[in-house]
């Protein structure tokens, strides 16, 4: 583990977590290059952002589960080389239903120089601190398609209700939202934010 970097669930109290690129549940259908442990890594900046996140997301009968937190960059490289394979469609319909693989890309869904690899950026959701059922978003982590995006139409009043609760929450720990997925935000102030690191999950 590089210095700065630590095990989030670890350092954020209440955190649940499920690793998706270190599990089969993900896009590309299969553990991901660098991941090698169902853990989630992140800075301690953006840990110390979590925890607070985490008491404003309480305070709103919620909790809060991570997707993923720091990637490595041998990922970002890995999800490039499933961008250009043929398509099998074993994940498109849950994934990418009207898109191609290639336009994940310029779509703006993922990206070839990641925020993840800096370690300043976290993808989540909330779950209902009372039951531990996990919060309805109007779709699932990785959904790339305009229905992610903030103020998307086609979502239940619920849902988007939901997504605001998770926006109020991850703004009051320090993090900024990105327009097209609603479970993904970057701290604001990044430790890190020229550096793209390429350390294992293990």
């Amino acid at each position: 583990m590089k210095d700065g970097f630590v095990y989030v669930d670890e350092s954020v109290r209440g955190i649940r977590w499920d690793a998706k690129y270190a599990t089969w549940d993900n896009f590309t259908g299969k553990p991901v290059d660098g991941y090698l442990a169902n853990r989630i890594v992140g800075t301690t900046a953006l840990c110390a952002a979590l925890a607070r996140a985490g008491e404003e997301a309480e305070s709103r009968g919620f909790g809060l589960l991570v997707w993923d937190g720091y990637r490595p960059q041998r990922a970002v490289d890995r999800f490039l080389r499933w961008s250009r394979q043929p398509e099998d469609g074993r994940t498109k319909r849950r994934h990418y239903p009207n898109i191609d693989r290639a336009e994940m890309f310029y779509k703006g869904y993922v990206a070839a120089r990641s925020g993840h690899s800096r370690g300043g950026t976290v993808d989540l959701t909330l779950y209902h601190l009372a039951t531990g059922e996990l919060a309805p978003m109007g779709g699932g982590h990785d959904l790339m398609d305009p229905v992610s995006h903030h103020g998307a139409q086609g979502v239940t009043p619920v849902e988007a209700s939901n997504r605001r609760h998770l926006l109020a929450a991850m703004d009051a720990g320090g993090f900024r939202a990105y327009e097209r997925e609603w479970w993904h935000y970057t701290l604001k102030d990044e430790p890190y934010p020229d550096t793209y690191f390429d350390f294992p999950v293990s």
